[in-house]
């Protein structure tokens, strides 16, 4: 092909794919009729000066819930495909696709536990009606007496309660207590042993993560001491039911750990479904320090977080 054509095979091709031009105001600009633009843009695609890409966001997002469960030895995934990585719009599709895995996965007779937080009312508002027998609803963790920010721990015991016909369980304590001796003091109330019980029992475990910020609610709540939040900032990458952990997984005070109210995180990882719902650019650390440590074996989250996810773990294994 010589200069002069090349030029215009280029030209054509920047105005229509490019600046959006009809093939008749690219006539009209380049001097030539309507026909010749099109013989310019069909040698265009042949001589591989264009390449006509095919993105299909639905495969995109089923290859990558293949990988994050080879990768992190998930039973199932779960992913979102959100239209910006912002947190509030992560949390509204999460809130849709766990609401429908949800009412897949609950069955007859079967025993619920869930925590609480935004991610969680989310899922909460999306759930359909499903007429199930013997199914309960129990609290997996202590609630927060004091925060600026509602964590909704009643509201989302309540949406999952009424949409499966569910019987509800509430446990009417603090996530963290001042002293062990106030934890183990509560524990041994029979109607709160009850409840406590209930979510170790769960065979279905629903959850988000939190993470170690000032505006946090655990935080906000002034559960923990000047020393103890020093340790959180530096050390913890997220929380679970109030527990605190790093990068690999591990908790990272054992004190606290010890005050704090509800199901332990290695319980969690015993759980039939034990259901991670979480994403957005500012939980990326914690989600993956959640499933090092192995407490869900099953994650819902957004596609950019599931990228960020997948980078992390291969650069992990990199520098193996």
């Amino acid at each position: 092909m010589d200069k002069d054509k090349l030029t215009k095979v280029v030209e054509a091709a920047r105005l229509y794919y490019q600046l959006d031009y009809s093939q008749q105001e690219i006539a009209k600009k380049l001097a030539v009729s309507r026909p010749t633009v099109s013989r310019l843009l069909k040698q265009a695609k042949a001589e591989g000066v264009v390449e006509i890409k095919i993105h299909d966001p639905s495969q995109d997002v089923h290859m990558l819930s293949s990988e994050l469960a080879d990768l992190f030895g998930l039973l199932e995934t779960r992913v979102a495909i959100v239209p910006q990585f912002e947190d509030d719009l992560v949390k509204k599709h999460i809130g849709k696709i766990a609401a429908d895995y949800l009412n897949t996965a609950i069955q007859d007779n079967d025993l619920i536990g869930v925590s609480w937080g935004t991610t969680l009312n989310e899922i909460g508002k999306n759930l359909r009606h499903k007429l199930l027998k013997n199914v309960s609803v129990v609290q997996l963790n202590g609630g927060i007496s004091y925060s600026e920010t509602n964590t909704y721990a009643y509201e989302v015991i309540q949406m999952l309660g009424r949409a499966f016909h569910a019987t509800s369980h509430f446990l009417p304590v603090p996530a963290i207590v001042d002293h062990l001796l106030v934890k183990q003091t509560m524990e041994e109330d029979r109607h709160i042993r009850r409840v406590l019980d209930m979510g170790r029992n769960a065979n279905i475990a629903l959850f988000s993560v939190g993470i170690p910020t000032n505006d946090s609610v655990i935080v906000q709540a002034d559960y923990v001491s000047k020393e103890e939040l020093e340790v959180i900032h530096t050390r913890s990458v997220g929380e679970i039911c109030s527990r605190f952990f790093d990068e690999k997984g591990k908790l990272i005070h054992k004190e606290l750990n010890e005050r704090t109210i509800g199901i332990d995180l290695q319980e969690l990882s015993t759980k039939e479904k034990s259901i991670l719902a979480a994403g957005g650019p500012k939980k990326v650390e914690a989600i993956y320090g959640a499933l090092e440590g192995g407490y869900a074996n099953v994650l819902i989250t957004d596609h950019f977080t599931a990228r960020a996810l997948l980078e992390k773990k291969k650069q992990g294994r990199d520098k193996q």
